[in-house]
């Protein structure tokens, strides 16, 4: 497997429900990656009603 291959198991964002909604699942409208990479703001929208919902994943530690 070449070296630049990563996969992104462990900082996949999660499922997001609107909270307005209640059950309608919200789409990625932004995504600000922070300059040292150790943190991915996502924001999540809701196509129905407009409602947004802003998200940090943090890298997980190295296991090597």
């Amino acid at each position: 497997m070449p070296a630049y291959i990563h996969h992104h198991d462990d900082t996949e964002p999660a499922f997001v429900i609107c909270p307005s909604c209640v059950g309608i699942p919200m789409y990625v409208r932004d995504v600000e990656p922070h300059w040292s990479m150790a943190k991915i703001d996502f924001t999540y929208e809701c196509a129905d009603c407009g409602a947004q919902v802003r998200q940090t994943i943090v890298k997980p530690e190295s296991r090597h």
